[in-house]
């Protein structure tokens, strides 16, 4: 039994969800379950080596890199949005404020490190950051996952993480939020299998949007009315998803590298150095 890890929001649920309704079979007849948790809990677990496949953030992987292949499948990439700093309409943020983040090794948390030095971070479950800001138990909060789309009028967004994402790249290339990795340990033949039952449930997903976007929400398994899924799906789940394309490449290798420069990690990966190599299944069926 191959477990996969996902969080539970929208977008990782979509995108896997074709293999727990029976929509996509294993070619080597391998069998999966899944398990739901917030990104940082995954991030955390796959430092621990816990799962056989976690989604984790992007800015996680140089620090697991030697345990688990980065998988090309399952992506969610940001396009001119993403995780949004949020205050209270009206506060005059200072250099030392207080913020609440969704995780120490979360995309989002590298980004606003770099761009805020001095603040002062706390780190929440990320469904608590709204009513932590609301609350004044800190000045701001960064919100991700579907929070985005909705949050309270008594809020604004003080800053974007696209824009010091820009800011940083000097050019605007896709935001690299979440993607997917595989225990090193797992027998080649198998993770290939694994990569492609993956990437074929997220290909029939997409393609079949609206019926797997109902039987979701008539199971209960989304957070988010039927609206607000497929804009969020739009952002986050889309064609994109299916697999790592030459730009999103050169976006994770370019975060990685401002992570290198940054001091957070001793140095910087080429993420296709690091995937599981497809010739070998190339050379099996020449």
């Amino acid at each position: 039994m191959i477990q996969v890890a996902h969080s539970p929001d929208a977008d990782d649920i979509f995108m896997y969800y074709a293999i727990a309704f029976g929509w996509i079979d294993s070619a080597l007849g391998l069998k999966f379950s899944n398990i739901a948790k917030d990104i940082q809990t995954l991030n955390h677990a796959t430092l621990q080596e816990i799962y056989d496949v976690s989604a984790i953030s992007f800015a996680l992987y140089p620090l697991v890199a030697d345990n688990y292949a980065l998988l090309r499948t399952g992506v969610s990439f940001g396009k001119g949005y993403g995780p949004k700093l949020i205050k209270k309409r009206g506060k005059a943020l200072k250099h030392n404020f207080k913020v609440a983040l969704s995780g120490a090794h979360t995309t989002n948390a590298m980004l606003f490190r770099i761009a805020y030095p001095n603040a002062r971070i706390v780190y929440k479950n990320f469904l608590e950051i709204e009513s932590c800001v609301l609350q004044d138990e800190v000045d701001a909060g960064v919100l991700i996952h579907e929070s985005i789309l909705d949050f309270s009028s008594e809020l604004e967004v003080e800053r974007e993480i696209w824009d010091i994402w820009c800011d940083l790249t000097k050019e605007e290339l896709p935001l690299p939020l979440g993607g997917m990795a595989l225990r090193r340990s797992i027998p080649l033949t198998k993770a290939l299998d694994i990569e492609d039952t993956l990437t074929q449930a997220v290909r029939i997903a997409t393609q079949n949007k609206p019926l797997l976007s109902q039987m979701l929400l008539e199971r209960s398994l989304i957070r988010v009315d039927s609206a607000k899924l497929d804009t969020y799906l739009s952002l986050y789940a889309n064609t994109e998803s299916i697999s790592l394309s030459t730009l999103q490449i050169r976006a994770i290798d370019t975060l990685f590298e401002i992570g290198y420069q940054h001091k957070i990690y001793p140095k910087a990966l080429r993420c296709e150095e690091f995937m599981i190599p497809r010739e070998y299944k190339d050379l099996r069926h020449s």
